[in-house]
């Protein structure tokens, strides 16, 4: 990050605090499931229930950003900060699966809420030539966030409650971070706070196919990569570095979101969403050497990251005034796609094998690119 931001403490905060919401709270779920289901004799038929409806409460705080970013993006901080790690502190001291369930489900919401929110105070922060590269390293924290939460599982696994409590206080803190760097608070513009027009859904369509479908196609890596690696017989330690080799692709953003940024928004979306189609199918031939998983999860971590700051760059380049309300729109779409996908992957890993399953989500993945087009100004 160079010097050219004039509010570098906002964008330092907001990073942080997506790496908690996502990283380290909403993600890091698949990563201690093994040890909190021999815990807390958690089934797979609970396991899936809980994601299912760890999703379900994340759209619902997406859509709730969709309506409130633009009037209230600090209530909005104050809530995904709150249920991030209210969820966290649940899941630290559940004494049983159903708390458990729940407090994961609720902690998920806080990714959702915080997404549009800090689209919404970084655009209102941050001057208008630097806005899309600190939107880009912003939505970077995921990948942040996935590194530390591998390396807490090497550190703390399988005492997992440890690892769920220090994410619950790295939620309350890096709230309160944003909070306090946000100086648009007060000399900031309002923004709009209507729901965008008709044409705007209309013209926002292709995307929301590509979106759908990059989910889709990236719920294979995410559900699991992790299963796929220790089954080809690299090792549990292994599966979890391979996690962290996710988060380093996603933090590797970072350092090429100014090349990202000159790009067309099309060539720039073909570029990431290729990206992740290899990881996955590099995943998919190489889970049993190590090398191959850990090259394989970086380009992924770095093609899916990458790809969802597309999404954001895209919206508000077409529609700056609902910035807030496109990316939460959006985010809904990928997790619904991610739904979908992690059912489908799930019920042919079995049949086809790991190879065939990420190749078919490679390609769904990749059906993306030419789906995503978008009409200029309500014109088709």
């Amino acid at each position: 990050m160079k010097r050219s931001f004039s509010n570098l403490p906002l964008v330092v905060a907001g990073t942080a605090l997506i790496a908690v919401t996502y990283g380290l709270v909403r993600l890091a779920y698949g990563l201690v499931l093994p040890d909190v289901r021999a815990d807390l004799a958690v089934d797979a038929v609970a396991a899936g229930s809980i994601s299912a409806g760890a999703s379900l409460l994340y759209c619902v705080g997406a859509v709730t950003g969709f309506l409130a970013a633009a009037r209230s993006p600090r209530t909005l901080v104050v809530l995904a900060a709150g249920t991030a790690a209210l969820g966290a502190l649940g899941v630290a001291v559940s004494p049983s699966a159903a708390v458990f369930g729940a407090s994961a489900v609720l902690a998920s919401a806080g990714a959702g809420l915080a997404s549009p929110a800090l689209v919404r105070i970084v655009a209102r922060g941050v001057p208008a030539r630097d806005a899309g590269r600190a939107q880009t390293i912003v939505n970077s924290g995921t990948g942040a966030g996935l590194v530390a939460a591998g390396v807490l599982a090497l550190v703390l696994l399988p005492d997992w409650r440890t690892a769920w409590l220090v994410s619950a206080v790295c939620a309350v803190l890096t709230g309160a971070a944003v909070l306090v760097t946000d100086r648009g608070a007060r000399s900031g513009p309002r923004g709009n706070t209507a729901l965008p027009p008709a044409a705007w859904f209309r013209q926002h369509g292709g995307l929301l196919v590509a979106a759908l479908l990059l989910g889709a196609g990236s719920a294979a890596v995410w559900n699991l990569g992790r299963a796929v690696v220790v089954d080809a017989g690299a090792g549990g330690t292994a599966s979890v570095v391979a996690w962290i080799a996710l988060g380093l692709g996603g933090a590797a953003v970072v350092l090429t979101a100014r090349w990202l940024g000159a790009r067309p928004v099309r060539t720039a979306w073909a570029i990431t969403v290729l990206a992740v189609a290899l990881g996955t199918v590099g995943l998919g031939v190489g889970a049993a050497v190590v090398p191959v998983a850990f090259i394989a999860c970086l380009v992924f971590g770095w093609g899916y990251t990458a790809a969802t700051g597309v999404l954001i760059a895209w919206t508000s380049s077409l529609a700056p005034e609902h910035a807030p309300s496109g990316t939460s729109m959006l985010f809904v779409t990928l997790v619904l796609g991610q739904a979908v996908g992690a059912a489908a992957a799930g019920g042919v890993l079995d049949h086809v094998g790991a190879l065939l399953t990420m190749l078919g989500a490679a390609l769904v993945a990749v059906a993306g690119i030419p789906t995503a087009r978008v009409r200029q100004n309500g014109a088709p």
